[in-house]
């Protein structure tokens, strides 16, 4: 069943939004101030403990049940020879990803999270964007609404991340139809695209963004025309995870792309949301300059799968380690500065 039954009902459901736990947050910073250290001299690492406390309500943070969900969808755009790999290769990866053969699985053992893989249609591709609109408002909704019912309650950190051959392409025109420049500054070489099939990509994308000039001020329809299931899958459970107070790490271009819609309708709609890398594919880290999000991670990686993002839980578990584990200087009796 459809939970939102139109893009009316889905805009005022991105608009309602709560906050974060504001009195928890201040805990963790009265704790941060009494451990054996030096003021903020664990930088980014207090900041993150700080983050997990205001959207999880409690201190100290947890991080027992670590949910890694990978959306994966196929792209109609691919006909536009804007990929190295053909469309089949989705599901391919996706049987790969059920026998424990791809690089996310390993990523998600040693990052102790659980693995959830949602297939989204993928004998049935979304059309192809240079010709008529990705996906149907139905079609929208209802991948919508997939990606928020995938949701576990109970998730202590939600890793959100993507599969699909041609959503980088996808992934670009969404940018460039809500922050502009074209698929001149948002379209990169994708899986391994060569000279010519990025002329081709960012033609696709200059075509499509012409093609849907009338709904361009419409995040939402701007998703819908121009993305794919997954991404919508993938807002749809970013969304419901702000519902829910679950904080989120998101993976890369893809996953940011498909999340930034939330931000051109609501400024504060990603503040449950860190970036967990910045990925080498060229309009991620334009995206994440306008999305204001400061990236945990930067390792060149460019895989997609969340597995970024499902590095990124490790430095968690590092903040939370020292947040939970360390001394206070009374329990040391260690002199504190003010001593």
């Amino acid at each position: 069943m459809t939970r939102f039954a139109s893009f009316a009902d889905l805009h005022a459901a991105c608009l309602d939004l709560p906050r974060g736990h504001v009195g928890a947050a201040a805990s963790v910073a009265r704790r941060e101030a009494t451990l054996t250290k030096p003021p903020r001299s664990l930088g980014r690492l207090e900041q993150a403990v700080a983050w997990l406390g205001l959207w999880q309500g409690k201190n100290p943070p947890r991080l027992a049940n670590v949910e890694i969900l990978v959306f994966a969808g196929n792209h109609g755009v691919t006909a536009q020879g804007v990929s190295a790999y053909p469309a089949e290769v989705t599901a391919q990866m996706v049987a790969n990803f059920a026998t424990g053969g791809a690089a996310i699985n390993q990523l998600a053992q040693i990052a102790n999270a659980e693995l959830r893989v949602i297939s989204l249609d993928l004998d049935h591709p979304t059309a192809d964007f240079t010709v008529r609109p990705a996906m149907t408002e139905p079609e929208f909704l209802d991948a919508v609404s997939s990606g928020y019912e995938a949701l576990s309650p109970e998730a202590d950190l939600v890793v959100l991340g993507e599969m699909g051959i041609g959503n980088t392409t996808a992934a670009s025109a969404v940018s460039a139809a809500l922050f502009g420049g074209g698929g001149g500054r948002f379209a990169g070489y994708g899986t391994g695209l060569d000279d010519a099939g990025l002329k081709r990509k960012r033609q696709a994308i200059d075509r499509a963004l012409a093609r849907h000039a009338a709904i361009l001020g419409d995040p939402l329809r701007v998703a819908a025309a121009l993305g794919g299931r997954e991404l919508a899958a993938i807002l749809g459970a970013c969304l419901a995870a702000r519902h829910l107070r679950i904080p989120v790490l998101l993976d890369g271009f893809v996953c940011t792309a498909a999340v930034a819609p939330l931000a051109k309708l609501r400024a504060d709609a990603l503040d449950h949301t860190l970036a967990g890398h910045v990925s080498a594919e060229s309009g991620h880290r334009f995206l994440l300059e306008e999305l204001h999000l400061n990236p945990l991670l930067d390792l060149g990686m460019r895989l997609g799968e969340g597995s970024g993002a499902a590095v990124a839980v490790l430095v968690l578990r590092a903040a939370l380690a020292c947040h939970t584990g360390m001394a206070t200087f009374a329990e040391a009796h260690v002199s504190d500065k003010d001593a």
